[in-house]
């Protein structure tokens, strides 16, 4: 099967994905979802561990933009066939530093409100590590024309889903479709398509650990009894999702193009 064909049969299943998110029967949010198990107080500061464990997301987005612009300002790099191809990377790392804010806002005061905050730059991140993979394995024009798209899907996935909590359903079908269907499918281009960079298959290791990091952040309070409390499922899930993105990083700043 030819790469144009795969593509066209990948968009097709992609709306039918949307499709088939729109008629399921809504996923409301659970009712104690912000109830996180660890609520502990130090220095002043309310459910200190979920708050402070953000600032590894910072660490690693600053990482990020230190690396891409020292790309910038080297003219022999060898990390982007093209400068341009840089600009989800670009996106991908600014949207982990606002993460950092979106969720410490969030820890100090969970609400519905404050978590769009959270959940709009992941997502929005994950748009562009899409955008990223489809500019170094399939079309380099494509994929840059992608990320708007991308973007804006996201953003719509948690605008829709706080507009169904303000009607009083709550809907978190194609927020949920977003943020999965977009890993499945970095995945699936993965596997399909040969990258221009060498070191390229270690995004297995990027998406393995977000998988461990979303486990981590379902056995919320079961991890906290197991290590007596020691730390919790969510704080353990921000610093496992940063090192993640951290790991992104480190990807970049090793791979070279592969010569043809």
């Amino acid at each position: 099967m030819n790469k144009q064909r795969e593509l066209w049969i990948l968009g097709g299943l992609s709306i039918v994905v949307g499709i088939v998110a729109g008629l399921l029967p809504p996923l409301p949010q659970p009712a104690g979802y912000h109830e996180f198990v660890d609520q502990r107080s130090f220095f002043g500061i309310l459910n200190f561990n979920d708050v402070m464990s953000n600032l590894a997301f910072l660490f690693s987005a600053v990482a990020g933009m230190v690396f891409l612009f020292r790309i910038h300002r080297t003219p022999e790099q060898r990390s982007f066939a093209q400068l341009n191809e840089s600009l989800p990377y670009w996106v991908l790392f600014l949207s982990v530093g606002v993460v950092t804010l979106g969720s410490i806002g969030y820890h100090l005061a969970p609400d519905n409100d404050r978590l769009v905050w959270d959940r709009l730059p992941i997502v929005i991140a994950l748009a562009a590590l899409l955008s990223a993979t489809l500019v170094e394995r399939v079309d380099r024009t494509a994929g840059l024309w992608a990320l708007p798209v991308f973007m804006t899907l996201a953003a719509l996935s948690v605008w829709y889903w706080h507009w169904t909590e303000v009607q009083g359903t709550g809907n978190l079908n194609f927020y949920i479709v977003t943020q999965f269907y977009s890993i499945l499918l970095i995945v699936w281009i993965s596997a399909r398509f040969p990258s221009r960079y060498n070191h390229a298959g270690d995004i297995y290791q990027v998406i393995a650990l977000y998988a461990v990091a979303k486990v981590a952040e379902m056995l919320d309070g079961e991890i906290f009894i197991w290590i007596d409390g020691l730390i919790s499922g969510h704080t353990l899930k921000h610093l496992i999702a940063a090192y993640a993105v951290y790991q992104i990083v480190r990807i970049l700043r090793k791979r070279r193009i592969i010569d043809p």
